[in-house]
């Protein structure tokens, strides 16, 4: 292979260069070359990929948004039974909507995926429900610069509903009854949070008033116990006393040992010995009363903060029933969607187009690198030593100066050419210069 060079050159650097990659020329000439490991792996490749781009099966998202909507009347006037954090009450809603028993009754009313249903089991189809159907959060984007507490404290949440399928009518179906699913659950989950608050509170109730009913039935059998017992003391003093006045008038009549004053003396001595087990009994009997007295006191306060706890919870229940409180309201209805999620048609078809170039690019180049020939005068000194190399000057012969010679008068010639139309066809086709001058002055000229 001959090549221009300089008698100075030197072989040392020759033999090092790697100048011609970055030359156009050189990638020209390996395309020409290696051409055919570039079009078949690009055409093969993009062609699948284009194909596949459009000939993927379309999938439709459907979804709705839902926004939890505070109290409607203030908490200072009536306070609600269920306290439980939104977003607590969102997730356990979307646990028991997602169960396996709605998950197939959906699949079931709507027939979802008939073609995949009879290859698959009902774990399967469960897990493919679960896979289509989306709960996000939205953020509401509430930009104010100032808020107040009770936005604060209470921040404005909405979450989404969706169900991705191929059809996009099914798929707008199935979201709506997802979402009438999680309306009625919450609507049954709060009402019967209510209901169990006041049917315990009720209970409550109840067995406090039966405790003060039985312990205020003590109090008075006591206080009655008590009554006689002192009545039978105050009629014992008379007795006593007259039974020793009788006693003092026999004795003047009668001696010791006759049978009227023996029997005297013992009806004295037993109504003597009678008198003190009776203080005794009346000193107990008045320390239990006070002490169920006071028992029934803290019994009756109890009572009446339990009656006033079962007074707000029927208020909260008569809340949750009417729908007064904090509850899920439906912002945006699932509809019908138009444009497919996926796949991205443009990007796929995009990415097939990058991966062709690079498999093509790649396999011309594996097919050059792998290739021995002898091409360049670098490739001259991997196979031969530089010692054994000379340099033949490059001699420009006669017929090459004739036909450089001609290039140039052609050029010249093409350029007076081009030059001449260009005027000629100003002159002819645009305005005279003045006017254009004095357009231009005016401003006839400006958009």
């Amino acid at each position: 292979m001959l090549q221009k060079v300089d008698f100075e050159d030197d072989f040392e650097d020759l033999q090092q260069d790697r100048g011609h990659l970055l030359r156009p020329s050189f990638y020209f000439a390996v395309f020409a070359r290696r051409w055919p490991y570039f079009i078949f792996p690009f055409l093969l490749i993009a062609s699948v990929g284009i194909a596949g781009a459009f000939l993927w099966p379309a999938t439709y998202l459907s979804e709705g948004k839902v926004l939890v909507q505070s109290q409607q009347i203030p908490s200072e006037l009536v306070r609600p039974t269920v306290t439980s954090a939104a977003q607590e009450r969102i997730q356990v809603i979307q646990q028991r909507t997602m169960t396996r028993d709605n998950l197939i009754a959906i699949a079931d009313k709507f027939q979802l995926f008939p073609e995949k249903r009879t290859l698959m089991s009902v774990t399967e189809l469960v897990e493919l429900m679960k896979k289509n159907t989306k709960f996000s959060a939205v953020d509401p984007q509430i930009d104010f610069k100032q808020r107040s507490r009770s936005a604060l404290e209470n921040p404005t949440i909405v979450f989404s509903v969706g169900f991705e399928y191929p059809d996009p009518v099914v798929a707008s179906r199935v979201a709506n009854e997802l979402m009438t699913r999680i309306l009625n659950e919450d609507l049954r989950d709060r009402t019967s949070r209510a209901t169990d608050t006041t049917k315990f509170l009720s209970r409550e109730v109840q067995r406090l008033q039966a405790e003060n009913t039985a312990l205020d039935n003590k109090i008075a059998q006591l206080k009655l116990s008590q009554g006689k017992s002192a009545t039978t003391k105050s009629d014992q003093p008379s007795t006593l006393d007259q039974l020793k006045a009788e006693l003092l008038q026999k004795s003047a009549l009668y001696s010791d040992r006759h049978p009227m004053i023996q029997s005297l003396k013992r009806q004295v001595e037993a109504l003597e010995k009678a008198a003190p087990p009776t203080a005794a009994t009346d000193a107990g009997a008045a320390a239990s009363i006070e002490a169920m007295t006071t028992q029934q006191e803290a019994l009756q306060k109890n009572l009446e903060a339990a009656s006033a706890k079962l007074a707000a919870a029927r208020l909260g229940e008569n809340l949750e029933k009417d729908q007064q409180s904090e509850k899920l309201e439906v912002i945006e209805q699932p509809t019908v969607p138009v444009e497919p999620i996926k796949p991205n048609r443009p990007k796929v078809a995009a990415m097939a187009l990058l991966a062709a170039l690079a498999a093509g690019v790649g396999l011309t180049f594996l097919r050059e690198i792998s290739d021995k020939a002898i091409r360049r005068t670098g490739d001259v000194f991997s196979v031969i030593d530089s010692k054994l190399v000379v340099c033949i000057p490059y001699i420009i012969t006669a017929a090459e100066v004739r036909r450089r010679k001609r290039r140039l008068i052609v050029a010249t010639c093409a350029s007076v050419v081009l030059v001449a139309a260009v005027l000629g066809g100003a002159y002819f086709f645009l305005p005279p210069l003045d006017l254009v001058i004095a357009k231009a002055r005016v401003g006839l000229f400006r958009l």
